[in-house]
C-alpha cells in the first residue's frame, strides 16, 4: 500500500520520465556516434580506393570505351539506344575498344554476337572489323597466335564457317597398334577433340574485314585459328602426323566446355553407340 502511494507521488513520476529521457537521449547520442564512426570509416576507405584508381589511372590512362546498355543478340544493328560509356583503365584495351571516337564509324553496322550489359565493344565484335586495321595481325589479342590448317569442304562444314566463328577441333589419326602376337604391328585409327571454342579468324584470305560476298561465300582450303602458343604446337604436330583434321561449328553464344571427351576408337563406337542413340533419343523427346 505504502509502495503504490509512493510510486504515484509526482516526485517519482517527474523522476520516471526524466530517466526515460536520460535513456533516450543517450540512445541517440550512441546511434550518432556509431553513424558518424561508420560514415568516418567508410569515407576513409572511399578516400584510400579513390587514391589508388587515381594512382592506377596516372600510370596507366583511361579510355572512355563503348559498352552495351542492355543484353542483345548477334546481328543487332548499333545504334545509340544500346550503346554507353565507360570509363575504364586502358592497360590491354587501347587500340583494341572501341571509344567515344568511333561511334560514328560504327552506327549502322551489325555485331557479329551476343553480349550483356557492359561488355565493352571491340572491332572484333563488329561485322567488317576495322577499315583501317594494319591487316589480320590488328585482330590477334595479346599473347595469342594465328595459325592456318588445312581445311575444307566437309571439314569445314561445307564451306559454312566463316570469320567470327566459333569451332571445336577434332582430329583423326593414325597409330600403330602391336597384334596379339606380338610382331605383327596394325595401324589403328583414333579420333579425339583436340581444341574446344576456337575463333576463326579467316577462311582462305577473307577475314570479317572483308568485305561480304554479293552471292554466298567463296570457296577455301585453309581456316586460320586463334589459339595460344602451346595450342599452335598442338596443330602443327597434328597435321604433321597425316592426321585428318575436321572443324565443328558452334553456335556463337555458346562457351560451354566438355570435360573428359573420349577418344574413339571403333572398339569405342561398337560398345557406346546403342547408349548414345538411346540417350539422344531420350534428350530430344525431353525437348518436344
Amino acid at each position: 500500500m505504502r509502495g503504490t502511494v509512493y510510486q504515484s507521488h509526482p516526485f517519482y513520476a517527474k523522476l520516471v520520465d526524466m530517466k526515460n529521457k536520460v535513456v533516450l537521449i543517450v540512445s541517440v547520442v550512441s546511434g550518432l556516434i556509431a553513424a558518424f564512426l561508420t560514415r568516418t570509416y567508410l569515407s576513409a576507405k572511399n578516400d584510400e580506393l579513390r587514391r589508388l584508381t587515381a594512382r592506377f589511372n596516372a600510370t596507366h590512362g583511361t579510355i572512355d570505351a563503348l559498352c552495351f546498355k542492355k543484353d542483345v543478340p548477334g546481328g543487332t544493328v548499333i545504334s545509340s539506344s544500346i550503346i554507353g560509356v565507360l570509363t575504364v583503365p586502358q592497360a590491354g584495351l587501347r587500340g583494341q575498344a572501341l571509344s567515344t571516337n568511333d561511334f560514328a564509324e560504327i552506327v549502322g553496322r551489325k555485331i557479329t554476337a551476343g553480349h550483356r550489359t557492359g561488355d565493352i565493344l571491340f572491332w572484333s565484335d563488329i561485322e567488317g572489323g576495322n577499315p583501317v586495321a594494319g591487316g589480320l595481325a590488328a585482330d590477334i589479342r595479346r599473347k595469342m597466335r594465328a595459325i592456318s590448317i588445312n581445311v575444307s569442304g566437309s571439314a569445314a562444314v561445307s564451306g559454312m564457317v566463316k570469320p567470327n566463328d566459333h569451332v571445336d577441333v577434332i582430329g583423326t589419326f593414325s597409330f600403330p597398334k602391336p597384334a596379339a602376337d606380338g610382331k605383327t604391328v596394325l595401324q589403328e585409327l583414333v579420333t579425339c577433340t583436340i581444341l574446344q571454342n576456337v575463333l576463326v579468324l579467316a577462311t582462305g584470305k577473307d577475314t570479317a574485314k572483308s568485305p561480304a560476298p554479293a552471292f554466298g561465300g567463296g570457296s577455301y582450303s585453309t581456316v586460320t585459328l586463334e589459339v595460344t602458343p602451346r595450342e599452335a604446337e598442338m596443330l602443327v604436330f597434328a597435321e604433321q602426323i597425316r592426321g585428318r583434321l575436321v572443324l565443328s561449328l558452334r553456335n556463337r553464344n555458346d562457351t560451354s566446355y566438355e570435360k573428359e571427351l573420349p577418344q574413339v576408337d571403333f572398339a569405342k563406337i561398337r560398345s557406346e553407340i546403342e547408349s548414345l542413340n538411346a540417350k539422344r533419343q531420350t534428350e530430344i523427346g525431353g525437348r518436344r
